[in-house]
């Protein structure tokens, strides 16, 4: 009894560390889209609990984005990182370095073609068209630099401190994830 309320708590502060960091990280100068966000959306389908594992990366988001401001077409940003918490869901089932670099890489890129979208659909700086579309994808690349290098370190990072955690502390200390 005692070890599973010691678990519930060391799993609620490390969950609510990682909140504060990753919105701590997006609130001081960075490179443009180079946050830990999707990788913590990717930890989260991973490590934890089913139930946290997409709530997670999102209160993280939300938080930094009261700071930052809020802006039109968020939803295709908490879309897209709910789709890299899913592809994390995957990865749970199907673990190894190569898998975590494809996921990692097709979050990256599915971030940049949903959220790219979006703006093609909804700002109104492109005309409603192949050719507007194309102009706006071609307009995002510098933006999908600092997407993928983020995201590259960022995971490795999380999941690199988290292997050592788990390798260092006995297993007792961790919440078995579903």
């Amino acid at each position: 009894m005692r070890q599973t309320i010691f678990a519930t708590i060391f799993a609620t502060i490390f969950a609510a560390s990682l909140i504060c960091l990753a919105a701590a990280s997006r609130l001081i100068p960075h490179p443009e889209n180079f946050t830990p966000i999707a990788a913590l959306a990717l930890f989260g389908g991973v490590y934890l609990d089913k139930k946290y594992s997409m709530i997670v990366p999102l209160v993280a988001l939300f938080v930094s984005d009261y700071f930052i401001g809020f802006y039109s077409g968020m939803y295709w940003v908490y879309g897209a990182f709910l789709l890299v918490g899913l592809l994390g869901w995957w990865l749970k089932k199907h673990r190894g370095f190569g898998n975590t670099l494809l996921v990692t890489l097709l979050g990256s890129f599915g971030f940049f073609f949903i959220t790219n979208f979006g703006v093609w659909l909804e700002s109104g700086m492109y005309t409603h068209d192949l050719a507007g579309l194309a102009q706006c994808y071609g307009m995002a690349i510098p933006f999908l630099r600092g997407t993928i290098g983020g995201d590259l370190i960022y995971v490795a990072l999380l999941f690199g401190v988290y292997a050592v955690a788990e390798y260092v502390f006995p297993a007792k200390y961790f919440i078995p994830t579903n």
